[in-house]
């Protein structure tokens, strides 16, 4: 049996090709896999090797330029410092007048309020006393046209007349 086995794998070796067969038999020994997962390991790794040493080589680039860019910009900042608390105290300033102008406003805002209920008061008042004596105008007004037309009816004539009595 053992000879139809190695017959069987012989001729299915010959159907295939030499790259094939050498796979095929690398797959058959436990040690091929092994170095073969060893060379695949090792490949990895010089890969990654050359990635690092990349990116190394990037940030020592970076370090070298980015330290000159870094201190320009604090002096950069420093310079700036003044300018900006300079600002901050004259913008405190301004909150401080705005809030001073506000109370103000406020105050002056309140005071224009009792102003004008006190005005309205007494134009109510006003107005109060002043529909009561035209009321008491329009009564006495009508009660005098009464008078005199009820005199004229009564004494029609009767008056005496100024101009015909010399000595009045």
């Amino acid at each position: 049996m053992p000879s139809l086995r190695s017959a069987a794998a012989l001729l299915a070796v010959g159907c295939l090709s030499t790259s094939q067969a050498l796979e095929v038999k690398a797959n058959l020994n436990p040690i091929r896999k092994v170095v073969n997962m060893l060379q695949a390991m090792q490949k990895k790794v010089e890969a990654e090797g050359e990635k690092e040493k990349e990116l190394y080589e990037r940030f020592m680039c970076w370090c070298a330029t980015g330290s000159s860019d870094l201190t320009a910009s604090i002096e950069a900042a420093k310079e700036k410092v003044p300018s900006v608390l300079a600002e901050i105290e004259a913008s405190e300033g301004k909150i401080a007048q705005a809030k001073e102008d506000l109370k103000t406003a406020q105050e002056e805002r309140t005071a224009a309020k009792a102003a004008m209920a006190e005005a309205t008061a007494v134009r109510e008042k006003e107005s109060a006393a002043f529909a009561a004596e035209k009321a008491e105008a329009d009564t006495n007004i009508a009660a005098m046209e009464k008078a005199i037309a009820a005199l004229e009816r009564g004494m029609a004539g009767g008056f005496l007349q100024a101009s015909s009595v010399p000595g009045l």
